[in-house]
């Protein structure tokens, strides 16, 4: 037997209400599940790593353990931040480890309706489309909600 599984419409994503930390890439608000987040930093030394892929800005100390740190703006195709500009890092963990993902702010923690997500809009560029759960329409502000282990799976390429 064979069954069916209808495609969720826009508003049947989820149900019950979601918890996210919001952040902002180059003035793009998106949203992070609250619960995958570890730390929130400010400005870190961040090392660079020879011969690592171009997202990866290289690693920093967090309490004496080496974490990842991730530049969300190579990731997601986004031109390089203003020069002099202060990445804070968003700590996150994935499969048992710790990584940082380097955002230009950290807002607040919003606890949204799961029925108010809607699917990635048709014209959402295929970089984001490739690391995104849904939208969410706020205020007139579109914020997008980062599927956390997609963006750190770098096998996983976000292409426009």
């Amino acid at each position: 037997m064979t069954t069916v599984m209808e495609k969720p419409r826009a508003g049947q994503l989820a149900a019950a209400s979601e918890d996210f930390v919001t952040l902002t890439v180059a003035n793009q608000l998106c949203g992070i599940p609250v619960l995958t987040v570890r730390d929130i930093l400010g400005v870190q030394q961040v090392t660079r790593v020879p011969l690592s892929p171009p997202e990866v800005a290289g690693s920093l100390n967090l309490r004496g353990r080496i974490v990842t740190a991730i530049d969300l703006r190579r990731r997601l195709g986004l031109p390089a931040a203003a020069a002099g500009a202060k990445p804070m890092s968003v700590v996150v963990e994935a499969a048992g480890e710790f990584y940082s993902l380097l955002v230009d702010q950290v807002g607040e923690v919003l606890a949204l309706d799961g029925e108010a997500r809607e699917a990635n809009p048709p014209t959402l560029d295929n970089r984001w489309r490739s690391v995104s759960l849904g939208v969410y329409r706020l205020q007139g502000q579109l914020m997008v909600v980062l599927d956390v282990d997609r963006v750190l799976d770098l096998s996983v390429e976000a292409r426009g």
